[in-house]
């Protein structure tokens, strides 16, 4: 999987893990996911997947300042649609504070919003 802020133009690459074999049903092998930050003011510092056989690292190569977005495309063929997935934003004291993990079909979503007091996907 490879994810890249769209707005500091950042690049980071991902070994293959939860994401990197979900299959697209909207888009086969090639499948982009795209998460915003819709908050008037919270950074998000962490994005994190767990298939059921735990949590991924960090798959945020860099923190997401409001108004900010990142893109993630997909390479492999096969894997689990349904997916948890749980974002760590920037505590006022700099640690990272966790929200509640949120489930979701990425075989389906195309984008994930994160606003201040919700998270939706669609």
């Amino acid at each position: 999987m490879k994810i890249v802020n769209q707005s500091l133009a950042v690049a980071g690459v991902f070994a293959a893990s939860l994401f990197g074999t979900a299959a697209f049903a909207q888009s086969g092998t090639g499948g982009t996911f795209s998460i915003y930050n819709d908050t008037a003011g919270n950074v998000v510092v962490g994005f994190y997947t767990n298939d059921g056989n735990g949590w991924s690292a960090n798959w945020l190569a860099d923190q997401m300042a409001p108004g900010q977005s990142a893109s993630a495309e997909f390479f492999a063929e096969t894997g689990a649609c349904d997916q948890l997935f749980q974002v760590g934003w920037l505590g006022s004291d700099g640690s990272e504070v966790m929200d509640e993990p949120i489930s979701i079909d990425i075989c389906q979503a195309t984008n994930v919003y994160l606003g201040d007091n919700e998270i939706k996907f669609d």
